[in-house]
């Protein structure tokens, strides 16, 4: 697997208390990023952390920051966003089954888990992961509703319930 926003973070870095990093997407890196999650362009994509080691690996909190450029799902027209995200991710070293690991259960309010091999964790990666998640599955631009109208589709409000009986109402107040 190619890694296009590679941050490496070594381990013996982050210490016994908190330390601080922060890392900025590169317009190559960027250009990389937004041919694997389909983007029209990433203008900008910026993370800051706040690591701590802990007993089962290292927590990163912290806050992404990107502007993109997404198609539209309906007309393919640009739609531009902006994404803050606040993250909490735990990177957990990788265990092979040979080692016997303990298997150990995160509540729903834990951290996302980004399993990591060797002395260093990746910052960058977890960003694009971070992003990837943040995006707006269904991006529409301001002319989505009269291009799907025009192709002859109906809105939910027009196929729920009341839509019918909306239509009905108008027969009716036409006679």
């Amino acid at each position: 697997m190619t890694v296009e926003f590679p941050r490496p973070h070594r381990l013996d870095q982050i210490g016994s208390g908190e330390s601080q990093s922060e890392i900025h997407a590169e317009p190559e890196e960027r250009a990389a990023l937004a041919r694997r999650f389909d983007l029209k362009t990433i203008e900008s994509l910026d993370a800051r952390y706040t690591l701590q080691s802990d007993a089962i690996g290292v927590v990163a909190k912290g806050h992404l920051s990107a502007r993109v450029t997404q198609s539209c799902i309906v007309t393919d027209e640009p739609v531009p966003a902006v994404i803050e995200e606040d993250f909490a991710i735990r990177f957990v070293p990788e265990t092979s089954e040979a080692e016997g690991a303990d298997e150990f259960e995160l509540s729903e309010d834990e951290c996302d888990t980004v399993f990591y091999s060797g002395s260093a964790i990746d910052l960058g990666e977890a960003a694009a992961e971070t992003l990837a998640l943040a995006l707006d599955p269904y991006p529409r631009s301001p002319n989505a509703a009269a291009a799907l109208k025009a192709a002859g589709v109906i809105s939910e409000e027009e196929a729920g319930p009341f839509g019918a009986l909306a239509g009905l109402k108008d027969k009716l107040a036409g006679k």
